[in-house]
């Protein structure tokens, strides 16, 4: 009998490892495509005769569109399946990329920022609506955590892949190896294509559970109409905009570290450009090993939040340090690791903390719009601290770091207080 069972869960364990891969490698290269820009700053400063605010606004302009697209894009995988949705978000990532390697003004970088705010704003509903759909109840653990580390490591992987290549060659030239990593890894989920697949009708039969009606038969205009109500029916649940605000406040935290916290801290410590040029890197790669290990620590709902404030906390300690003391410049790249390590360990906690207040039954469109926090986070922040960089208030840099880690401790615990709610069915 043992021996009958056996290859019947190797399958699928085998099919979910392999899901579970294919939607990592696609999250990690949205978080590099978000990294593209920031590192040439110095450069495309020159280049183009712009000021740090309005380099911000090329990334404001990015995470606006991508803002709107997620939370359109979650009603399209409902409606449409994730599948074709991310197929789309991988090809626009490219196009865009090799659109910032042919630009020759300013307001070309602005067009193909449309572009790939527009395809990064997929990744998050097709993403989870793949995982939660089809991996095991058993694995998805698993899955969440593999998700969070392939995108810490795309981040901690742009830096590197784009300075690297321009120093070697040009801006131009790293610009257009990007859309091509980008177009790779969509050749890559092409072939495994029947991995990507939903059951035939489930994502419309899903979008119908998850909204408590049952499909309206043909002429039924009340049950229509009732399932349309129900379709919105998610955005009255408090659960739904404390985690959108904790993703906003996350975000904005992180767009700091993204775009200018290593110029801010090379301007105020004298680090060598070599290791200013490396900290963002060492930041996300500690990140991602904070993951791996708080993934131990997230077992229990009732201290997500501590463990959430405790990472939080340590990191913002080492933002004060970095904006107000001095530091030797050599120390720099480890105090951020340092951070990284404790702001990923405060990941998982931060996830399962997120996920035991949200809805049962949420869908591709609750995650859209929960997740479009990030996306308006990551806008808002680079405008307001290019401003500071163009004043050269670099402590102040640090300081609104601080005070956005300080802030996302007090809406862990708000989070945790809230009650989770089911949504109402039609």
């Amino acid at each position: 009998m043992s021996t009958l069972s056996l290859p019947a869960r190797q399958p699928g364990l085998r099919r979910d490892a392999t899901l579970i891969g294919l939607v990592g490698l696609a999250h990690g290269i949205s978080h590099f495509s978000q990294l593209v820009l920031p590192p040439l700053f110095p450069w495309l400063k020159d280049v183009f005769q712009v000021s740090y605010t309005q380099l911000g606004f090329l990334l404001t302009v990015f995470f606006v569109t991508s803002c709107v697209v997620q939370m359109l894009s979650g009603f399209w995988v409902d409606r449409f399946g994730p599948r074709p949705i991310l197929f789309g978000g991988l090809a626009l990532l490219g196009l865009a990329s090799l659109g910032y390697a042919l630009s020759t003004s300013y307001w070309m970088m602005m067009f193909f920022a449309v572009v790939a705010g527009t395809g990064n704003g997929v990744f998050h509903p097709a993403d989870y609506t793949l995982i939660n759909r089809k991996v095991a109840k058993t694995r998805l653990g698993h899955a969440y955590s593999v998700h969070g580390i392939t995108g810490s490591l795309g981040w901690a992987l742009a830096p590197i892949f784009m300075v690297s290549l321009t120093l070697a060659y040009s801006w131009r030239v790293a610009l257009a190896c990007a859309g091509a990593l980008a177009l790779a890894v969509l050749l890559v989920l092409w072939v495994n294509r029947r991995q990507l697949q939903l059951a035939p009708g489930s994502a419309q039969s899903a979008t119908a559970s998850n909204t408590g009606a049952a499909p309206p038969s043909a002429g039924s205009r009340p049950a229509q109409a009732a399932a349309d109500n129900a379709t919105f029916e998610f955005l009255k649940l408090p659960a739904v905009w404390m985690c959108f605000a904790f993703f906003f406040f996350y975000a904005g935290a992180l767009s700091v570290v993204q775009t200018f916290a290593p110029e801010a801290a090379r301007q105020l410590h004298d680090v060598p450009a070599h290791l200013a040029a490396i900290c963002l890197s060492l930041y996300m790669v500690c990140s991602a090993c904070g993951m791996a290990v708080g993934g131990f620590l997230a077992k229990d709902p009732q201290r997500s939040a501590r463990i959430v404030g405790l990472g939080f906390g340590v990191a913002a300690v080492i933002a004060v340090s970095l904006g107000f003391l001095p530091v030797p410049g050599l120390a720099v790249p480890a105090m951020f690791g340092a951070m990284g390590l404790a702001a990923g360990l405060a990941g998982p906690s931060r996830d399962l903390l997120v996920k035991s207040s949200a809805p049962d039954n949420a869908s591709g469109r609750v995650y859209g719009v929960v997740y479009s926090g990030l996306d308006i986070g990551q806008a808002v922040v680079p405008l307001g601290v290019g401003y500071l960089m163009d004043h050269h208030a670099y402590s102040s840099v640090w300081a609104v770091l601080a005070v956005l880690q300080g802030v996302l401790i007090i809406s862990a615990f708000n989070i945790g207080r809230v009650r989770r709610t089911a949504l109402a069915p039609a």
